[in-house]
């Protein structure tokens, strides 16, 4: 039985098709057993329900809206117009511009309309930038981020030795 955890960050695409960048980052928020919604919703073919969508937002629980778009990339920063909650915008790598289209899109906001940007298809560090917000006023999100932290910590450090290891037999 799926435990129901009350939604924190809400994250809505452009289109199903970027479902695949995003699916992996669920396992994130499902490891810090934080609660979330996702939506496909388009600020060009479903503004009304982009805006309801986004509107109503923080009167059902969310801290964070995470969008992820591809192309003119819009929809972080319709997103963004609606709220007074952070929004992190995902680009979406596209076929005609590797994705490049979506960076610009989403990272060059008018003054006013602030998006957090992270890397093309990089939805886990949008998820974990999602959880470091979160975590300002969480204490038990928080306390997880940290052990997270250690453990990527630990992650190099053994692989450094390992390196180390073979660089001393040659």
């Amino acid at each position: 039985m799926k435990t129901i955890k009350k939604p924190l960050v809400g994250i809505i695409m452009g289109s199903d098709s970027d479902f695949p960048v995003i699916e992996s980052a669920l396992a994130i928020l499902d490891d810090f057993n934080v609660g979330y919604e996702v939506i496909v919703s388009s600020a060009h073919r479903t503004p009304a329900r982009t805006e309801e969508y986004v509107r109503t937002s923080s009167k059902r629980g969310i801290k964070v809206l995470i969008a992820a778009a591809g192309g003119a990339a819009h929809l972080p920063g319709v997103v963004a117009a609606y709220t007074n909650l952070p929004v992190i915008g995902i680009p979406i790598k596209t076929k005609s511009f590797d994705g490049i289209d979506s960076l610009l899109s989403i990272i060059e906001m008018p003054q006013g309309v602030p998006v957090a940007t992270v890397g093309v298809n990089n939805a886990g560090n949008a998820v974990l930038l999602a959880l470091r917000i979160l975590a300002c006023s969480d204490t038990q999100i928080n306390r997880k981020m940290t052990l997270f932290r250690k453990k990527q910590e630990k992650s190099v450090i053994k692989k450094d030795a390992i390196l180390q290891g073979k660089l001393k037999t040659r």
